[in-house]
């Protein structure tokens, strides 16, 4: 947002075009940061770009959580070290393709557990404050994934916290019955997966970790589903969605984060959203949760 400073007298206006010589002042505040969202690993392997170091995955996130640093986790490079310019996207429709493309990232994570019926929910360790929660949730919010292959991928920082408040009530130290832990309910299986697949050791356990997680999963998502269906437009606006619920990157993203990628993305099959509530659930409370008022 630009705003120009000073406005000059009419009558000194005059004068100066008179002199032949009209000169503009104004100050621009700095551009506003975009918040950026993705997970917390890299993305598949590519070339390099000419001024990433040679020791560096093809896709880190911008940073390194403190959970991660504390275990002498290298740093990752940034989006703007890495990133190269890409297109905006052409397509005419934002709706996804009848018959999806295959899949670039050919590596995928294991399949969710069922939840078990008639078990209760233990708890362990010290639950992390409100404060701390929001904080974790917004800096695993404003990470570049991708910074290689998709910078633009962006996980909103409503999402984010929508996401947490509906599994898990942002309790950090919540552990479900099928298996799933923490803020983002992350499975362990799938944390593995992700450490392995992007090069990192965050902690499962961790509330800051387990954020990075979550938003590192919900990043490989969009990747994975936009690639397929959406031709590589990683857009996750609500203002994209029709009445339909498989009308849109982020209904399918949301879907896949709770039922799995391949419940959601099939090869050579219509995108499927096969769990309507909870994507209703989700949707909601990324404008109406109690949580973003925190």
């Amino acid at each position: 947002m630009r705003r120009g400073v000073g406005r000059l007298a009419a009558a000194a206006m005059v004068a100066l075009l008179a002199a032949g010589a009209v000169t503009g002042c104004g100050d621009e505040e700095p551009p506003v940061r975009g918040v950026a969202a993705e997970l917390p690993t890299e993305a598949p392997v590519e070339e390099p770009a000419a001024e990433d170091p040679v020791d560096a995955p093809a896709d880190a996130p911008s940073e390194e959580p403190p959970g991660v640093a504390a275990m002498g986790g290298r740093p990752s490079p940034t989006a703007s070290a890495s990133a190269k310019p890409r297109p905006k996207p052409s397509r005419t429709s934002t709706a996804p393709l009848a018959r999806p493309k295959p899949p670039t990232e050919t590596r995928v994570p294991p399949a969710p557990k069922p939840p078990a019926s008639g078990c209760k929910p233990s708890y362990k360790g010290t639950k992390a404050s409100q404060s701390q929660v929001k904080k974790a949730l917004t800096d695993a919010a404003a990470r570049t994934y991708w910074p290689t292959s998709a910078p633009d991928i962006r996980i909103p920082s409503t999402l984010m916290k929508a996401t947490a408040w509906q599994e898990s009530g942002w309790q950090s130290n919540i552990y479900a019955c099928d298996t799933g832990v923490g803020l983002m309910q992350v499975m362990p299986a799938t944390a593995e997966w992700m450490n392995q697949r992007f090069e990192q050791s965050y902690d499962i356990d961790d509330y800051r970790d387990n954020a990075y997680l979550g938003g590192t999963y919900l990043a490989w998502l969009t990747k994975y589903i936009g690639d397929m269906y959406f031709e590589s437009d990683y857009r996750l606006d609500a203002a994209l969605c029709t009445s339909e619920l498989n009308s849109c990157l982020l209904n399918a993203v949301i879907s896949a984060y709770n039922f799995g990628h391949a419940a959601v993305a099939r090869e050579g099959k219509p995108l499927t959203i096969p769990n309507p509530q909870y994507v209703y659930n989700v949707r909601e409370l990324m404008t109406g949760c109690e949580c973003l008022a925190f």
